[in-house]
């Protein structure tokens, strides 16, 4: 699994032309699941990132959570994130990213657990071409990566 994880002050994803979700200020989560990502890493994911301490305090250090700067998420599907590069052609390979069936119901999860813990999440919209906005802040962007 991998996650691309922005700061933001604003975000938004349009589809056909129409926005389906927004927010104005918390974190995006560009969200790739792949082959042997199971609902235990999700879990995991979903815990680290909903903790993740990287808004300022009183003195400009990140100490913040979401929760205590009434922040919120946007997830956004991105199975892009698993191209791999490296091999020897021009054209990015997807062979690690997950079948769509199962990816998206683990996106679906991972969204669930982030409302759990008090959240408020919107998503994209999984499989569609995606249009998304965003204002980065900082900028602040950190990669989540879990292998097992």
């Amino acid at each position: 699994m991998r996650a691309v994880i922005q700061r933001v002050s604003r975000a938004e994803v349009e589809v056909a032309g129409h926005c389906v979700s927004r927010i104005d200020g918390g974190l995006l989560v560009l969200l790739c699941i792949e082959k042997g990502d199971d609902a235990v890493r999700i879990d995991r994911a979903a815990a680290k990132i909903a903790g993740l301490r990287c808004f300022a305090d009183a003195q400009g250090r990140m100490n913040l959570d979401l929760s205590q700067i009434g922040g919120q998420v946007l997830v956004v599907p991105q199975f892009t994130l698993a191209a791999e590069l490296q091999h020897k052609g021009r054209r990015p390979g997807f062979d690690a990213a997950a079948p769509p069936a199962q990816a998206a119901a683990l996106c679906h999860r991972f969204s669930s657990r982030l409302a759990e813990a008090g959240l408020t999440v919107r998503t994209g919209e999984f499989g569609a071409h995606m249009a998304v906005h965003l204002t980065n802040d900082g900028p602040a962007t950190f990669v989540y990566e879990d292998r097992g």
